[in-house]
């Protein structure tokens, strides 16, 4: 609250005496005991001060000669070197919402352009496009002056991404959005692309981000996060960061610990006492200005700046760029250390869980715009005239996306304006999306929506033949006269509320024209063999559960192996105080999992079968949790999926608790598989050492596996990232209650689905990553008019209606994630493609689209070398968790 306000006039003369007894007192405080420049620096300010008569001006300047003694002693040859950087750290939405954010960057940016007129040697580092893209937008004139600076070489753009991005829970072509559309507008609007990853406040980085950076162009990575470990310190601040693929890209972390430095003595000590790397590396980067709200850096940090540019006792304080520090940097690199894998942050651990339905909608766009845009492309290259490629579209529904990936706000820890705003983008998002995808399969299939005269078409987007029981709006009778039977009548179908259900095989990456069903050799059973213990079984599978719908038996139909511990129930919920140290909202300390008990209070409605096949069993369950919060949960197991499937309603009225669902595994492994970004990494399931311990909780994204030679548990999911797997307890966290800075976080109804999925040998011959993808992906309905005849673009296409597959892909190990339009090269079609397995694989993949050549590209679409291409199908090998990109040019398309 301002109290006071006075009129003053500024005397600089003054000022600048102030500026050098701060300096001089915080050197004196700073500076070893025994230092001899600690004691003259005292005995210099106690001068300045003797000497000082405020009635006699002539006695401020002989003050300043006694101050510039002093600091014109210099250093010796050698000195370490910091490289001062502005910069300001603005959150795009934290405790304020996106609308606030907007102003705080023309206020902000302003302030540093008029720093830059009154200090031409001043440099300013600006992140985040989104932020950029504002100003162009709200301040044009404001904008035309930052571009200005930036030819001048003093507004310098740094990290390539359109947000500074959460860096653990977007997926993995989220990220590479990220730096396409973050890369694109820099290189539009400045000139030129950046070379450094600029992440100095997210909570932990994915093995992956090595890779996704090169493949974008980026080789150099600043952050300073890790300095937030509450467990065990980093043991280096520069070092090679080599990412899951065996990518390395240069890092440093800056050694004050900061990104808001104010230039103070004790900051530029810190940059050297600090220091990891001391005698492998001579420079170490000072981030000054002030952050989070904005503001940026003042005239008083850089007059400081000035003063102590190269003062005996202290580090060299010089302004720099970031390509000029990590310029240098590389000189020394041969020098450096290698750390392998994740920067996981040891803090901020509830961010995985904490605003449950911001996730949600996050995992639902992924998923929605990987689908549409590979309609899209699908139908853009059978009949580009009639069905243009919506680009634009597609491009606004991505951006909007991505900002809501920044790492206040999909994390959970910003205030409920914020979320609001998140949860109201996202779901337009969907909706769009919607319209897109249904106006290309309108155009692909001729659709319509009359049921009665029209067939059913169902849509694969996943590049794998697959398996589904779908739910038909026709009665058994009408199904028997429109499609043939094959085996038995009854194992062929099943009574549902709204239709009736089959099943059906997919083609890979295609479509389905529901024109026969088939039987199961083994019907879907549920029986309820004694009283309070339901028998379900499938031709994978049989489990038993109590009345609670807690497993008490898990093995593999005809096998031997018991996948449920001894003496011990799966599917149990569990309730944990939560009640962090520091950040609500950011935080579970270790300590919560001391607090573990039983979550059900009071069963209210014991498990009841709903369904009892042949096809499909479902049985539900209703109870208590917690103080006030009711969970329905419906267990469902249907003919074609090997894994048991909770869909889960929660009405969540709880205070500092943290609600998981735990299965204690009948399985022994010192290390689990978690699924991250195009591929997976493994964790310790025990706490053997403090950098075990500190992974108490960890994310993961669609999946989770425990496994032992042989046998496999995988916990699959929806929606969720929160995972821990102890011993042989694996669990998933579901809901959490903070209440700071969003006093209402994740209260309220949330629906979510997991699965349970028990396998013979290793999750990657079992299936588990195409599973996980089938559980988030359902197939698409759409009725096809023209009495049972494709109507549309695709009943010219005779190897599509032959095969009914857009695109196949012959090893498992390798996942075609994106179909998309280029961006630059309209003629083109962009495909990626990862292993994801962790080997090296031959693979074949063939289109059935009209293409005349492939090139390499990397993820910014820039050609590479010429593919050869026979009969539609690319010859390429994927080394271990290698993303490929892929330009594959379009006949009978103008550029």
């Amino acid at each position: 609250t301002l109290k006071k306000a006075d009129i003053a006039v500024y005397d600089r003369e003054v000022d600048g005496l102030v500026t050098d007894l701060q300096l001089l007192t915080e050197m004196a405080r700073e500076l070893p005991k025994d230092s001899i420049r600690s004691y003259e620096a005292m005995y210099t300010a106690n001068e300045m001060v003797n000497c000082i008569d405020i009635n006699d001006r002539g006695s401020l300047k002989a003050a300043k000669e006694i101050a510039d003694r002093f600091f014109a002693q210099r250093n010796a040859e050698g000195q370490h070197t910091v490289a001062a950087i502005g910069n300001c750290h603005i959150d795009t939405a934290w405790l304020w919402p996106y609308a606030e954010t907007r102003r705080k960057c023309a206020r902000s940016f302003a302030s540093a352009l008029l720093l830059m007129e009154k200090f031409p040697e001043y440099n300013f580092a600006c992140s985040q496009a989104q932020q950029l893209a504002w100003v162009k937008e709200d301040y044009p004139s404001l904008f035309e002056r930052i571009q200005h600076y930036a030819k001048k070489g003093q507004f310098i753009p740094v990290g390539g991404t359109w947000v500074e991005m959460d860096g653990n829970l977007p997926s993995g072509e989220s990220f590479v959005r990220q730096f396409l559309y973050g890369q694109l507008f820099f290189e539009k609007e400045f000139g030129s692309r950046c070379k450094e990853f600029w992440l100095p406040d997210t909570f932990g980085y994915s093995a992956q981000l090595p890779q996704i950076m090169r493949i974008c162009g980026v080789s150099r990575f600043l952050t300073q996060k890790l300095s937030w470990n509450l467990v065990n310190k980093f043991p280096h601040h520069s070092f090679i960061w080599e990412g899951l693929n065996g990518s390395t890209v240069l890092a440093h972390f800056a050694p004050a610990d900061t990104y808001g430095a104010e230039v103070r003595v004790a900051e530029v000590l810190k940059s050297i006492t600090n220091l990891e790397d001391k005698g492998r590396v001579s420079h170490s980067v000072l981030l000054f200005g002030h952050g989070d709200g904005g503001g940026g850096p003042t005239e008083g940090m850089l007059r400081r700046r000035e003063r102590l540019q190269d003062v005996n006792g202290l580090p060299r304080v010089s302004l720099s760029t970031p390509d000029a520090f990590f310029s240098g940097l590389e000189a020394e690199s041969r020098n450096l250390c290698r750390w392998t894998g994740e920067l996981f942050l040891e803090l901020h651990n509830g961010t995985y869980t904490t605003h449950a339905r911001t996730k949600q909608l996050n995992r639902m766009c992924e998923q929605a715009l990987r689908d549409a845009e590979m309609i899209c492309s699908v139908v853009f290259a059978l009949a580009p005239k009639e069905a243009p490629y919506p680009s634009q579209e597609f491009e606004a529904c991505w951006k909007d996306v991505l900002l809501n990936q920044f790492h206040d706000v999909l994390p959970g820890s910003c205030i409920a304006e914020a979320r609001d705003d998140a949860e109201k983008i996202n779901s337009r998002v969907l909706e769009r999306v919607r319209q897109l995808s249904d106006g290309a399969l309108e155009k692909l299939f001729g659709t319509c929506d009359d049921y009665a005269t029209g067939d059913l078409v169902f849509v694969n987007s996943l590049p794998w033949s697959r398996s589904e029981i779908v739910q038909v709006p026709w009665n058994r009778d009408e199904l028997s006269k429109r499609c043939w039977i094959e085996g038995v009548d009854d194992n062929a179908m099943q009574q549902a509320e709204h239709g009736t259900l089959v099943s059906l095989v997919a083609a890979p990456a295609g479509y389905k024209v529901l024109r026969g069903i088939s039987s199961h050799k083994v019907s879907v059973l549920a029986v309820e063999t004694v009283p309070g213990v339901i028998r379900l079984r499938n031709q994978f599978l049989e489990a038993r559960l109590n009345s609670q719908c807690e497993l008490s038996s898990l093995k593999l139909l005809g096998g031997s192996k018991e996948f449920v511990a001894p003496d011990k129930l799966a599917n149990v919920f569990v309730m944990f105080d939560d009640i962090p140290l520091y950040w609500d909202a950011w935080d579970v300390m270790d300590y919560h999992l001391e607090t573990r008990k039983p979550a059900v209070k009071q069963l209210l409605e014991a498990a009841t079968i709903l369904e009892q096949g042949p096809l499909q069993a479902a049985v539900r369950v209703k109870f208590a949790v917690g103080s006030r919060s009711i969970v329905t949960q419906t267990v469902i197991i249907d003919a074609v999926h090997p894994y048991l499937k909770f869909d889960t309603q929660v009405e969540w009225k709880e205070d500092h608790k943290f609600l998981k669902v735990e299965f204690p595994a009948n399985i022994l492994s010192r290390q689990a598989t978690y699924e991250i970004q195009f591929g997976h990494v493994e964790r310790p399931t025990h706490f053997n050492t403090s950098w075990d311990w500190a992974k108490f909780e960890v994310y993961g994204h669609k999946w989770a596996d425990l496994s032992e030679h042989g046998h496999g548990l995988a916990l699959l999911n929806t929606c969720k990232y929160g995972h821990a797997v102890h011993g042989n307890v694996l669990r998933l966290s579901l809901l959490r209650a903070p209440k700071s800075p969003d006093p209402d976080a994740d209260m309220g109804h949330h629906h979510f689905t997991y699965a349970l999925m028990p396998h013979q040998g290793t999750f990657q011959e079992a299936g588990v990553v195409q599973q996980a993808y089938e559980l988030g992906s359902p197939l698409r309905m759409v009725v096809c008019s023209a009495e049972s005849k494709l109507s549309g673009v695709l009943s010219s296409q005779k190897s599509l209606m032959e095969t009914g597959s857009w695109f196949q892909v012959s090893c498992p190990a390798v996942i075609l994630e994106t179909v998309k339009r280029a961006e630059r090269r309209p003629d083109a079609l962009v495909l990626r493609l990862y292993e994801a397995y962790g080997g090296e694989a031959a693979v074949a993949v063939t289109t059935f689209l009209p293409v005349a050549r492939a090139v390499t590209c990397n993820a910014l679409e820039d050609e590479g070398s010429e593919l050869p291409i026979s009969g539609g199908t690319i010859q390429l090998v994927l080394k271990p968790f290698q993303i490929v990109s892929v330009l594959v040019f379009l006949k009978h398309h103008a550029k």
